[in-house]
């Protein structure tokens, strides 16, 4: 069953376009990978789906219901999360301020504070650490716990391995697999770095110029020569 569908999706920044008719479907429990390189359209496309800009044309639907003109915040209480670029934290706030700030988003959702702070060893002795203290990726585990505290169905994840050190992409992937298999999430992630989405996804949309070029299946992501246009 497919939980979120997109149709014929253009948006843009005022009179500038960026999409252009995409379309794809993901389904539940499915990790899918979005690859193209910068000013592609990849993080306008996550931002239209999660309603931070609007859609010019197409459609949107969650399950069964049109969520097109829906405001973000009436996404994300029917069970949309995001992790925008650049992690979107609360850098004045502590890392419990800012795991409790979601909670009380998405009343009737969230999870235990505490709770999730115990799946997540590196943050936990940080708690009480300002969020803009953190290292990048101790700022990158805690902007994706904030989403997962709201319990959602599909997470959409833009970039999490910018500027993030080795050890610290290892501990995201791992985690993200586990969330997967434990929460049965779909999660639709946008990135440039091949050997992330390779080892993640279970297709890949290559999107150009704002259009979905073809979907590939992650061991098609060792050919260069498939890349090369569209990467």
């Amino acid at each position: 069953m497919n939980l979120l569908t997109v149709n014929n999706l253009s948006s843009g920044y005022g009179r500038i376009p960026v999409l252009e008719g995409v379309q794809f479907h993901v389904a539940e429990a499915e990790f899918l990978g979005v690859l193209g390189h910068n000013g592609m359209g990849k993080s306008t496309l996550l931002k239209t789906l999660m309603g931070v800009l609007p859609a010019t044309a197409g459609a949107t639907r969650l399950q069964d219901t049109d969520i097109t003109r829906l405001p973000s915040h009436m996404r994300a209480r029917m069970g949309m999360g995001y992790v925008p670029q650049g992690r979107g934290i609360f850098p004045g706030l502590s890392v419990l301020d800012n795991l409790r700030f979601s909670a009380k988003a998405n009343p009737g959702r969230s999870m235990d504070v505490e709770e999730i702070l115990n799946e997540y060893p590196r943050l936990k002795p940080l708690a009480g650490r300002p969020g803009g203290a953190l290292s990048g990726g101790e700022q990158q585990l805690l902007a994706l716990a904030r989403a997962l505290v709201a319990r959602p169905r599909l997470l959409l994840l833009d970039e999490p391995t910018e500027g993030i050190q080795p050890s610290i992409i290892d501990e995201i992937v791992d985690k993200l697999k586990d969330i997967r298999e434990r929460l049965g999430l779909a999660i639709v992630l946008v990135e440039q770095n091949i050997d992330f989405i390779r080892q993640l996804s279970d297709r890949v949309l290559l999107i150009h110029k704002g259009t979905i070029k073809r979907a590939l299946q992650p061991d098609e992501l060792t050919d260069e020569s498939v890349l090369d246009h569209f990467t």
